[in-house]
Order: C-alpha cells, then sequence, then structure tokens
C-alpha cells in the first residue's frame, strides 16, 4: 500500500504531464509504467478521470478538430492516428458515427485541397492513386478530380 503523502507526489506529477499537453490513459500508463508502482497508477488515473483531467473522449474531439483546422487527412488516417494514441476503435467509431456528415465534408474538402496541390507536378492517374493510398473515399476522389478538371 502507499501513503497519502506519496499519492499526492505521484499525482502531481502525472497531472503536471497531462496539463502540459492533453494525453489519452495509454500516453499516462506508457510514460509512467516504469516510475510508479502499478496499483498507485490506477488509482492517480481513476481520479484524474473522476475530475476530468483525462478522457479519451473530449481527446478525440480536441484531436479531431486540430486535424481539420491544419491537415488534410482521410476519416481512415483519423482514426489511425486516434487508435495510435491507444485509443479503444470502440470510442473512435462512435466519434465518427455521430459527426459523420462533418468529417464527410472535412474529407471531400481535404481530397479536393490535396487534387489541386499535387496537380501542378501529377496527372490524373498519380493524383487518385495517391488520394486511395490515403484511404479516401472513392467518391470523395471522383469529386475531388472532376473539380481540377473545370
Amino acid at each position: 500500500m502507499y501513503t497519502i503523502e506519496e499519492f499526492d507526489n505521484e499525482k502531481t506529477k502525472v497531472l503536471k504531464y497531462v496539463m502540459y499537453k492533453k494525453r489519452t490513459e495509454r500516453e499516462i500508463k506508457t510514460k509512467f509504467k516504469a516510475l510508479i508502482e502499478e496499483n498507485l497508477l490506477e488509482d492517480i488515473i481513476a481520479e484524474l478521470k473522476e475530475n476530468g483531467y483525462i478522457s479519451d473522449e473530449n481527446y478525440i474531439e480536441r484531436a479531431v478538430h486540430e486535424f481539420m483546422a491544419l491537415k488534410n487527412l482521410s476519416i481512415k488516417e483519423i482514426k489511425y492516428k486516434l487508435a495510435s494514441k491507444g485509443i479503444s476503435n470502440n470510442l473512435i467509431e462512435d466519434y465518427v458515427q455521430k459527426n459523420r456528415e462533418e468529417l464527410e465534408e472535412y474529407e471531400q474538402k481535404s481530397a479536393d485541397n490535396i487534387a489541386v496541390k499535387k496537380s501542378v507536378n501529377m496527372d490524373e492517374t498519380e493524383i487518385k492513386q495517391y488520394l486511395v493510398k490515403k484511404g479516401y473515399t472513392e467518391e470523395h476522389i471522383k469529386e475531388a478530380i472532376e473539380k481540377i478538371e473545370e
């Protein structure tokens, strides 16, 4: 078992890590597994989740909005990036289903942006292949190609 003082000291370290940049539960476990005894770390994570400092659902929301503001990604790429942070596929799929329309619009804009940029030094076939490789849907690729042909 551990003392309250020990709990508070270790919780402060974890909290600083979380406050510096929002983290997923898995990122926290990975960072501290060698530094903090497992039961103590689990209790700290439980308390921080209870108090709203750690929430994979909120992490998804923030990360997706950040991607949408700064990057051109397909929905498939967004899912991959979130999964790589240790977020469960169920949470990711729930988010995608709830926000399907907004994500579809974003994916189309991303495909359009990439097609325009790549049309300078790639032909239509190369652009299509590039977008397929990035995980864009056939429908969005077709529409993006049509736009650059206009």
